[in-house]
């Protein structure tokens, strides 16, 4: 029996025209900052490095002309907020992954009517999976 976990899945990457990336990692590093309110408090939640973290936000902050993030360093409540454009651009791209989830639907059925249920994922599969590395733009 399919569960939810087994419906086919949307990702949604914006390549942006002055060569911004928007990608799902970047809205899971801008929901951990809003829960942890500093950048080390999100790289330790996504266990990334604090480096990898840092360079995510900052290509974020210079992709737009307004900051996504804020920054306080030595702030002690806190030394990263989320600021009202970046609340707006996770809105935004939030109803395009609905948008598109909505639109792929009748042909995403098809494609899962033609899956061999009986495949297993090998080692050899990660290899062609895409990379999630925002701080390289790959």
């Amino acid at each position: 029996m399919r569960t939810d976990a087994d419906a086919p899945q949307v990702g949604v990457i914006l390549k942006l025209p002055n060569g911004g990336v928007l990608a799902p990692a970047d809205l899971e590093l801008i929901d951990a900052l809003r829960k942890e309110r500093s950048i080390i408090g999100a790289s330790r939640a996504l266990g990334v490095s604090y480096r990898k973290c840092w360079l995510s936000v900052d290509a974020l902050n210079r992709t737009f002309e307004s900051p996504v993030v804020a920054t306080f360093p030595g702030r002690r409540e806190g030394g990263a907020e989320i600021t009202p454009f970046g609340e707006r651009l996770v809105s935004v791209y939030r109803s395009i992954e609905r948008h598109a989830a909505n639109s792929a639907k009748r042909t995403l059925d098809e494609i899962i009517g033609a899956l061999d249920w009986s495949y297993q994922k090998t080692a050899s599969d990660a290899e062609t999976e895409p990379r999630r590395d925002r701080a390289s733009g790959r």
